[in-house]
């Protein structure tokens, strides 16, 4: 009997898991040395936020977010507040203001930790929407799914988990004396 480790066709070498293993340690190693993780979430969350910050001040955007914070016990007041074109002006703003300060962040962490911070409350916010909003479940055969727009809240629930790891990275390269 052979060797699982044999191959059948002696001209094709099989690596061992030694090999195996170096190579997947290279691997971690040069994503841990240029701190991927961090440039990854970091870049895409400002992208997300520049993006959806400034959609927020068109009619469309303003109006497509209109539901969503009319049904939240959190946010609720700040429509009849401001009407929910201002109102999603100033939640546009946020956003974008968030993104600047994580950009700064790259340079200044401590301003990084504020835009971190910020967005942190945000996704709190925009994830208790998920419960609070009408029609974020649908039932196919009896069981519950997320539909499109439970499965659109729920990304803010991802966001949230990044935005902690941005603020324990933008924290960590603070000098100690903070």
């Amino acid at each position: 009997m052979k060797n699982f480790r044999e191959s059948e066709n002696k001209s094709m070498p099989v690596q061992s898991n030694t090999t195996v293993n170096s190579k997947v340690l290279k691997i971690t190693n040069w994503v841990d040395d240029f701190n991927v993780p961090f440039i990854m979430g970091s870049a895409s969350m400002i992208i997300m936020l520049l993006w959806a910050g400034s959609y927020k001040m068109t009619g469309p955007g303003a109006e497509g977010i209109i539901p969503l914070v009319s049904n939240s016990p959190l946010i609720s007041w700040h429509f009849k507040l401001f009407g929910p074109y201002l109102g999603s002006d100033i939640i546009g703003i946020t956003e974008i203001a968030a993104a600047i300060l994580m950009i700064i962040g790259y340079f200044r962490p401590k301003v990084g930790i504020v835009g971190a911070s910020i967005t942190i409350i945000m996704f709190i916010t925009t994830g208790s929407m998920l419960i609070t909003t009408p029609d974020t479940i649908t039932l196919v055969k009896g069981i519950g799914y997320m539909s499109f727009l439970g499965l659109f809240l729920f990304k803010d629930i991802v966001a949230l988990g990044v935005s902690l790891f941005l603020i324990s990275s933008y924290r960590k390269k603070v000098p100690s004396k903070f």
